[in-house]
């Protein structure tokens, strides 16, 4: 596996051996997260463009470093993403895979600091201020967690160090793929300055924009412009914002987050679909991604979410509270369909459909009370074994049979 530390290209004075003193914020980011977990059961792969989506109405989850020589990039369209890269090989996402392999990785940054804020499946900033004096430098607590993180869950990262946030989110960007780049407490504006204006957080492309009708095209153009003049052309928040960014200030600590709020999974169809049937279908198979995503991070929901998206784009939701919280596929499906049918919607053409669980707490923490006649153990056990034999031979071993390939739905009333 390489162990490269710098992107070519990357200014030649900062790199992974920088001054650390001071520069105890660290933004760790998965390489290609959904595309390099999925290389693990497709190791043939390796080395090619891979790109990660749903079908052809889909958009791009991710894709290899491979494919993005050739434009693509998350969040495109796959229809572009394959005229762009016909040779690109097109996985089917396993979201159950992603929830594994990020608590894997979230484990091993909590294992260096309780000071661990994801801010996705696949990134987190860390302070690790806590962490020098039993673990050395941040340099090298930095190298260290990719390291574990290469070992133990088979992927690469990439790491930021330095003394604000901001900072050290471009600074695992800049070290992309595979590397580590420190940016040095002093060295903080020079490093900011060389960079586009759009790099700063913040800057979207209405404001990037406004600032160049300004000329204003590098941080370095917006750190030397009056801030008068930025809060009269962007406003004064923004204004304020992107000045005090620009000359590297930024006070935000890292927060240990929250428990994650909802999971869920949703499906484009790649034709409009207008059979109960095939929604049926594609519920259950939602169903049990999600509650599979939920039992992986060790929460139940106590609430169950509907979204459904029709054929002109318009988009509804309809929820059912539980009486306790679940991570059991049979209820999560049975309750989806509930509303679902509860829709009525006779025959409508849809795009989308979606389940979520939401209020989420640890599953290990909830009480059971069994309902009359209801069995002590079934079906809660029952998924355990389906997770057991997904984690030994691969997920989607065992399955309902009505998600078998080429089973049709069974016929309505």
């Amino acid at each position: 596996m390489s162990r490269r530390q710098v992107r070519p290209g990357s200014p030649g004075r900062w790199g992974p051996d920088g001054d650390d003193s001071g520069c105890t914020v660290l933004h760790v980011d998965m390489d290609a997260f959904y595309a390099s977990v999925e290389l693990l059961r497709r190791p043939d792969l390796v080395g090619t463009p891979v790109v990660v989506g749903g079908g052809a109405r889909g958009v791009v989850l991710s894709a290899t470093y491979e494919a993005r020589r050739y434009g693509v990039h998350a969040a495109m369209p796959m229809s572009r993403a394959r005229r762009l890269c016909p040779a690109a090989t097109v996985l089917a996402p396993h979201p159950e895979d992603y929830a594994r392999a990020s608590a894997g990785v979230m484990e091993v940054f909590r294992s260096v600091t309780p000071l661990v804020e994801p801010l996705s499946l696949d990134e987190a900033f860390l302070d690790v201020a806590g962490a020098v004096r039993r673990l050395g430098s941040p340099a090298r607590i930095g190298r260290v967690l990719r390291d574990r993180i290469a070992d133990e869950q088979g992927i690469t990262c990439s790491v930021g160090v330095a003394s604000t946030k901001s900072v050290a989110k471009l600074a695992s960007g800049a070290a992309k793929p595979d590397g580590l780049l420190v940016v040095p407490h002093a060295q903080t504006v020079a490093f900011l300055h060389a960079l586009p204006v759009a790099d700063l957080r913040g800057v979207g492309e209405r404001t990037e924009e406004a600032l160049a009708r300004l000329g204003l095209r590098t941080v370095a153009d917006v750190a030397h412009t009056p801030l008068a003049t930025l809060v009269r052309a962007l406003g004064e928040a923004t204004g304020r914002h992107l000045h005090a960014l620009a000359w590297g200030r930024d006070e935000r600590p890292v927060v240990a987050a929250a428990p994650e709020r909802s999971i869920g999974a949703e499906e484009t169809f790649a034709r409009d679909v207008d059979d109960p049937r095939v929604v049926h279908r594609e519920l259950l198979r939602l169903s049990e991604r999600t509650a599979a995503r939920a039992r992986a991070a060790g929460l139940a929901g106590r609430t169950v979410v509907l979204k459904v998206r029709f054929a002109d784009f318009t988009t509804i939701t309809r929820s059912r509270t539980l009486r306790e919280r679940t991570d059991v596929t049979r209820l999560v499906h049975a309750t989806a369909r509930d509303l679902f049918d509860g829709l009525g919607l006779q025959r409508a053409r849809l795009r989308l459909v979606g389940v979520r669980l939401e209020g989420l707490a640890d599953a290990a923490g909830q009480p059971h009370q069994l309902a009359l006649g209801e069995r002590e153990r079934g079906w809660r056990e029952a998924d355990g074994a389906v997770d057991r034999a997904g984690a030994r031979f691969g997920a989607g071993s065992v399955r309902p049979a009505t998600l078998l390939p080429g089973r049709r739905p069974e016929p309505g009333p």
